[in-house]
């Protein structure tokens, strides 16, 4: 790898640094709180505290989805989309907390009935914009629920999640007008500078760095190889691609650019590491945009953004090293498989798939654990009933000394909970399972 390693930022120092600001904020609502017995202050108050706990988590969200490399590389996609998800929730409930407690106090005060009163607030511009801004954040909360989000396609959810977006700006404008910063011209500068800060990070990584990469780096389709029925490789070559950085176990969001494909952003993990000018994704037919990647032709001209995630060779601990894959999983463990070093018999390789005709890459896997001494086990049959072989009896037997490795974990959600719940009942620290889960 060229040059020196990208700055990473470890999880501990980030979630350290929410906590803390998440802190600042009570203490900015405490030293302004007014102690009251009164009905309509005390729901103000809380309003108060509802709004900008709201308001700062929001900013967490976008820094969290900024695609800031050093977080990424040092947290990880999956984790940070789980910190994404669980943070979500908390703001959907804030917000929606706020505009309640608020419009309580409001009726509280002027004694208005609710319909009125509801008229009377939505009167003043500013509240009429964090309305606004409240409607589209939990439009796309609700999109984002579970039951929901299983029977919508990716193409309905992220259009309706780019209305956060939206929503956060809208709730912005409201914000300096509250009682918590209009008083203090300080706090109100302190708090704009914030979110002017988080919207320079996402239009610089989330828009000029991948035009800026494209540009450079002038990817194009050179091969489209069948793996199978229903999965292709298709491989790419660009200029100076070193310059990336990019290593076996990451992946990159691809904006394949034709007429159906180029307003998304894809991403797929490595299933061979970096070859000079080449670089190599392996993808499965899911859905749409899959298909429409099977039907890609030589020629193609290609916007990568990244690399991203953090499940690489830097994050090992033990010279014993389990991975572990599921499905399309296996792609960036493949890569993993061929370049992590160790001797003979330290890489261990566990592919879970449902019948031999859904494993991919075999010759290749076959043909890497023969050149390296590697252990390679297929993993095949139903999930259910006694016979899942994924469980610890099944991984105790198949690796003995499993507590003294490392684990790459990669496959869908429901595969990667399972072999989670499997791997610490057979003993491996939580804290050595280093896990990416394929979803949308």
């Amino acid at each position: 790898m060229p040059g020196d390693p990208p700055p990473r930022v470890p999880p501990e120092a980030l979630r350290l640094g929410m906590l803390f600001g998440g802190g600042a904020v009570v203490g900015l609502w405490a030293v302004q709180a007014n102690a009251s017995a009164d009905a309509d202050v005390l729901l103000a108050t809380a309003a108060h505290l509802a709004g900008l706990l709201a308001g700062y988590g929001i900013l967490v969200l976008l820094l969290l989805m900024a695609r800031v490399p050093a977080v990424e590389h040092g947290v990880g996609a999956d984790r940070l989309a789980r910190w994404h998800a669980r943070g979500g929730r908390f703001v959907v409930g804030g917000v929606a907390a706020h505009a309640l407690l608020a419009w309580g106090a409001y009726l509280a005060h002027t004694g208005r009935g609710p319909l009125g009163g509801a008229a009377d607030l939505l009167g003043y511009p500013a509240l009429a914009a964090a309305t606004a801004g409240t409607v589209l954040l939990l439009a796309a909360g609700a999109v984002s629920a579970r039951a929901v989000r299983a029977r919508v396609s990716h193409e309905t959810w992220r259009g309706v999640h780019l209305l956060t977006y939206a929503g956060a700006a809208a709730a912005f404008f409201h914000q300096p007008a509250g009682p918590d910063l209009a008083g203090i011209p300080v706090l109100a500068w302190l708090w704009s500078l914030l979110h002017a800060q988080v919207a320079v990070l996402l239009l610089w990584y989330r828009a000029a760095v991948p035009l800026r990469a494209a540009l450079r780096h002038r990817i194009r389709v050179v091969d489209v190889r069948s793996e199978s029925p229903d999965t292709v490789s298709v491989v790419m070559r660009g200029r100076a691609l070193a310059a990336l950085q990019a290593e076996p176990g990451q992946f990159f969001r691809w904006r394949f650019l034709t007429r159906r494909l180029w307003r998304t952003a894809l991403p797929f993990s490595l299933s061979a590491p970096p070859v000079g000018d080449t670089l190599r994704i392996t993808v499965k037919v899911v859905g749409g945009h899959t298909r429409r990647v099977k039907r890609l032709r030589p020629g193609v001209r290609v916007a990568a953004a990244g690399p991203f995630g953090a499940m690489t060779a830097r994050v090992r601990t033990r010279r014993k090293v389990l991975l572990i894959a599921g499905g399309a999983g296996i792609t960036p463990l493949r890569a993993l498989f061929e370049t992590l070093p160790g001797g003979p018999g330290d890489l261990t390789l566990l592919y879970r798939a449902r019948t031999s005709d859904q494993l991919l890459l075999h010759a290749e896997l076959e043909q890497i654990a023969a050149g390296r001494q590697c252990r390679l086990h297929y993993l095949l049959g139903s999930s259910r009933g006694p016979d899942d072989p994924l469980t610890a009896a099944n991984l105790r037997r198949l690796v003995p000394d499993i507590a003294e490795h490392d684990v790459y974990l990669c496959g869908s959600p429901g595969m990667a909970d399972a072999a989670s719940r499997a791997l610490r009942r057979a003993g491996v620290p939580p804290d050595r399972v280093h896990a990416e889960v394929f979803a949308f």
